[in-house]
């Protein structure tokens, strides 16, 4: 028989157990002129090991950004503490793999490796 207590404990359980699966991509583009702050706060991911899959690509030709992880003064100072990735230009997206364990107290981080001009880049993180 039908029991809608029954229905209504297992609706929001099937409903939390499927949106888990169903991650959504997270899309960020900008503009560098030197280097861009992508996240405002550190990484909060302690004792957390959860897969990122980010994609990284430099919208504009000529010019070379490459995608960091560090504190805000290797922020502030333009170095690039551990690189996760770089792009070569246009057409060139790269994926990387990493543990948000990993990430865990850094910010996030967009520095121009070669060229002079405002570069346009695209960011996405899963």
């Amino acid at each position: 028989m039908f029991n809608i207590r029954t229905l209504g404990a297992i609706l929001p359980i099937a409903a939390v157990l499927f949106c888990a699966g169903h991650a959504s991509a997270l899309t960020i583009t900008g503009a560098v002129e030197k280097k861009y702050l992508l996240t405002g706060s550190p990484v909060a991911a302690a004792n957390t090991h959860a897969v990122l899959k980010i994609s990284f690509e430099t919208l504009t030709g000529g010019e070379n950004l490459a995608l960091c992880a560090g504190t805000l003064d290797d922020f502030a100072t333009g170095r690039c503490a551990t690189q996760l990735n770089d792009s070569g230009g246009p057409g060139f997206r790269f994926l990387t793999i990493v543990d948000a364990n990993d990430l865990s107290g850094k910010h996030l981080y967009v520095i121009r490796e070669v060229g002079s001009n405002s570069a346009e880049f695209s960011f996405t993180i899963e």
